[in-house]
């Protein structure tokens, strides 16, 4: 009896499993290649006074003949109330006016994030002063010649009508401006209510539901899905995973939105993200077949890069070969 009490529990994580795999197989189009729409996350150093035009030059040469188009570079963190002291960002100035020289046409956006409550005691983003705050905080980026503003706020729970409100409030200072404004997603659920389950049995907030996804998608210029992080235990299986996350979010995303699929340019191995599976090559296949299969026109699809100072030779190797060449 125990035995298949264990064979029912596994049942639907064996169904999944081959579901993913079976998301993994084939071979992808080779029209689903980079629209020169991608991007890459950038940190801190880039603003704080760390680097200095030699690094310029370097990043200049490194993104040269490849599909990046925006850098988001983190100019927060914003405080917990929303405002952003200048004092985090000293060299923001410097760095737009540096890479507008040595990178024309690629648009540099400034990072801006922080924790949410209620799964953490930082930013409430249903109370409006704060959202008032953090609107004034995208103007200093801005003023400082930025050409958009990126929101990577975590973990905001699907349903949150602060988040909602906050991008209502902003999308007409960026556009006022002429700029963009961005923002980085959690994945969708794979399964219905996955998220639901997950807050209820962990309290925190992985995933969103797909409806809650394209209310955001609406509000925004461009919306980077963190498709990293996802426990998948093996390459195949990141990758069909990948697949899937890519149709989910080609469903939801309108066409004059911009969709950016994240690829994990760092190595970490434990529980949530193991470094042999969670591959550059395996994220970049899942992509291309999900691409492929549900809008192989899209214009306004790219991938997003997670994180310059992580990344390695392999990993820019390995977005060349597969995505760009």
């Amino acid at each position: 009896m125990a035995l298949v009490v264990l064979a029912v529990a596994l049942l639907p994580i064996g169904s999944a499993a081959l579901a993913l795999r079976l998301q993994y197989a084939g071979e992808p189009s080779p029209e689903a290649r980079t629209r020169g729409k991608d991007a890459v996350w950038l940190g801190h150093a880039w603003v704080d006074g760390r680097k200095g035009d030699a690094d310029v030059a370097d990043l200049a040469r490194r993104l040269a003949e490849t599909g990046v188009r925006d850098l988001y570079v983190h100019t927060g963190p914003l405080e917990h109330d929303g405002s952003l002291p200048p004092a985090v960002h000293p060299r923001a100035q410097w760095f737009t006016e540096a890479a507008h020289r040595a990178l024309p046409g690629i648009r540099v956006q400034g990072w801006l994030g922080d924790e949410v409550k209620p799964e953490k005691d930082a930013l409430d983003l249903e109370d409006a002063p704060t959202r008032d705050r953090v609107t004034a905080a995208a103007r200093q980026v801005l003023d400082l010649g930025f050409d958009g503003v990126h929101f990577d706020m975590e973990p905001i729970r699907p349903g949150s009508a602060g988040w909602l409100a906050l991008l209502d409030q902003v999308r007409p200072v960026t556009a006022g401006r002429g700029a963009r404004l961005s923002v980085a997603a959690p994945q969708i659920d794979p399964l219905p209510f996955q998220h639901d389950i997950a807050i209820a049995l962990t309290d925190h907030g992985k995933w969103w539901d797909q409806a809650y996804f394209a209310e955001t998608a609406r509000r925004v210029d461009q919306i980077a899905v963190m498709t990293y992080d996802s426990s998948m235990p093996t390459a195949s299986l990141y990758g069909g995973y990948n697949a899937y996350q890519t149709e989910l979010a080609l469903e939801a995303t309108p066409e004059d939105v911009d969709l950016l699929m994240g690829l994990p340019f760092y190595w970490e191995d434990k529980w949530g993200h193991w470094g042999h599976a969670e591959t550059v090559d395996a994220g970049i296949r899942g992509i291309r077949l999900g691409l492929g299969r549900y809008d192989l026109r899209r214009e306004n699809f790219g991938v997003g890069l997670y994180v310059d100072f992580a990344a390695t030779e392999q990993n820019w190797a390995d977005y060349r070969r597969g995505w760009v060449r």
